[in-house]
């Protein structure tokens, strides 16, 4: 017999390939998700399922949350700001559309009986750190982006919400996420740029920033191995391919996917592509590999089968060029 999901941000990258897999096996599905960052196309055929309930409002309107919660056995808490350099420019956005979405859903879940929840957290929890790989026990988690910030901060809640009010809390740090129906990343930027003039390619940093990717159907395959022998209490596990790219060996496999050739790259200088980047991180991710866990792609196969993607929905309109 199925169970009954509950996905905020469901309608986005991660959510909608969650959703997909969980109808294909028999599970009902409710998507709440203010479609600021989600599309329907990305449900595909299923858009239209019996068992899938697509609610389009906001985590912030307590009542409809309550109201639509209720009764679910498992919540997937996505919803959050997916674009972590835009913090630089609006730092408050970590927070309104982040931390505090996530005491959203807990509260709702308190006040309606829901006791589990599962919550996508990342990378930037830790920082810029020295230690590599970087295990989950990492002593000394300090943010360099309001983005880690407020993944932090919803973990903290996350468990302390399973503490005091005996709830059970998985928490994913992710490595970088890429694949089919990728709506933000630095592939996604690339293709975007060339789509509106393929002569050159502006990179931010040097080209050296060197990080994991792993792909959206690995992390789907975590999501439902811990749910599935969840074992209580407050649990969390990095998810990472064990090898990584450079940016610029990604500007190349998205020139050789456009047909491109080689054209100009022009570095804007520095490690960093930006501000709070982190130029060069591994996550441990033993404690996963001891659950079951592989990956099945590695992060150049990773990363290609996202640009394939993206190329397609960009020569069919689904994704638009940069201005």
């Amino acid at each position: 017999m199925g169970k009954k999901y509950f996905i905020t941000g469901g309608a986005g990258f991660i959510g909608a390939h969650l959703t997909n897999r969980l109808l294909s096996l028999g599970h009902e599905v409710t998507v709440f998700d203010n479609f600021s960052n989600g599309f329907r196309w990305h449900f595909g055929a299923n858009e239209s399922h019996s068992r899938l309930n697509i609610v389009e409002a906001d985590l912030l309107d307590a009542e409809r949350l309550e109201s639509e919660i209720s009764g679910h056995e498992v919540v997937f808490h996505f919803a959050s700001n997916a674009d972590i350099a835009r913090s630089s420019v609006d730092p408050d956005i970590d927070f309104t559309i982040g931390t505090l979405l996530t005491r959203s859903v807990l509260e709702a879940m308190r006040k309606t009986g829901v006791k589990r929840i599962a919550f996508t957290s990342g990378s930037g929890v830790y920082g810029d750190v020295p230690q590599t790989p970087i295990p989950e026990d990492y002593p000394k988690m300090i943010p360099v982006s309001t983005y880690g910030a407020q993944k932090l901060a919803s973990e903290a809640l996350i468990s302390a919400y399973s503490f005091m009010f005996d709830m059970h809390g998985m928490v994913f740090r992710f490595a970088n996420v890429v694949g089919p129906q990728q709506t933000h990343g630095v592939a996604y930027d690339f293709l975007r740029r060339l789509a509106r003039d393929p002569s050159r390619l502006k990179i931010l940093g040097d080209g050296t920033q060197n990080k994991p990717y792993v792909h959206v159907q690995d992390v789907v395959d975590a999501f439902l191995l811990i749910e599935g022998d969840f074992r209580g209490g407050y649990e969390y596990h990095n998810v990472a391919s064990e090898d990584a790219l450079t940016v610029r060996e990604i500007a190349d496999i998205v020139c050789t996917e456009m047909g491109l050739g080689s054209i100009p790259y022009d570095f804007t200088g520095g490690n960093r592509g930006w501000k709070a980047d982190v130029p060069f991180y591994r996550l441990n991710t033993e404690k996963i590999r001891a659950r079951g866990w592989r990956n099945q792609f590695n992060s150049r196969q990773a990363v290609a089968d996202s640009v394939a993607s993206m190329f397609h929905d960009i020569q069919t309109g689904k994704i638009a060029p940069a201005l």
